[in-house]
């Protein structure tokens, strides 16, 4: 099996609310019918609103929504009934294959089926610096940064996937892409996002040691990050 990332504009004319409104309603059984199994679906609508203010943009228009699925094979050959249901649903979309790697699993707030995932998901789409190899900056993030992003943040869910290739012909030029799960209040409230509510020495140390560790690898210039409602949509492989 093969995980597919992908990241999905909507139609000229379509918000983007009703666009995710969409997707939620009709992609799963799409995809599954095409033969995708462990849909998730990210999309950014009212109940992440209040944390605008932590998007960070390479692309411009920014996607509208992220689509992740898992695939007997990736293969061009064998995905076209997926493509063809992505470009149906979509304005545009593109998509890459990645090796996935669960740090924090969902125990506190299993999401159910169907159902918005408890809190909200922080969607990266990041780049590693252009200054060090890939193997150094997988390293870095592997080997330093998992540890730190475990200890100073209060995400319940956090899911390494390292791009291995795209597979479309458009797909930007990302080396990875991130999923952590936080709590709603996290959104506006950066001691909440930090785990250190009510302690300000903890939060300004958290922080200082986040901002650190992500310079040590992270290409801020090709990033982009977007606050989602997450929704499970079968089980996972």
């Amino acid at each position: 099996m093969e995980k597919i990332i992908v990241a999905l504009w909507a139609p000229e004319g379509e918000s983007r609310e009703a666009f995710g409104a969409r997707l939620v309603q009709t992609l799963p059984g799409a995809l599954a019918k095409a033969g995708a199994t462990a849909v998730r679906i990210n999309i950014r609508d009212a109940a992440v609103a209040a944390g605008d203010g932590l998007v960070q943009q390479w692309q411009a228009p920014q996607q509208d929504a992220v689509v992740q699925f898992w695939l007997p094979s990736g293969n061009a050959i064998f995905r076209k009934p997926v493509d063809e249901v992505l470009a149906q649903a979509s304005g545009r979309f593109a998509a890459w294959l990645a090796c996935e790697s669960t740090i924090i699993a969902n125990t506190s707030h299993p999401a159910k089926p169907g159902e918005r995932t408890w809190g909200w998901s922080q969607a990266s789409f990041i780049s590693f610096r252009p200054d060090m190899t890939r193997e150094a900056a997988i390293n870095h993030w592997h080997s330093h940064h998992s540890r730190v992003a475990i200890d100073t943040q209060s995400n319940f869910e956090y899911v390494q996937n390292l791009i291995v290739r795209p597979l479309t012909d458009n797909a930007p030029a990302y080396d990875a892409f991130v999923e952590e799960c936080f709590p709603l209040e996290a959104l506006s409230v950066p001691e909440v996002f930090f785990d250190a509510v009510g302690n300000q020495a903890k939060f300004r140390a958290n922080l200082a040691a986040m901002t650190a560790s992500c310079a040590g690898f992270i290409d801020f210039t090709r990033i982009d990050i977007i606050p989602t409602s997450q929704f499970d949509c079968a089980t996972a492989t």
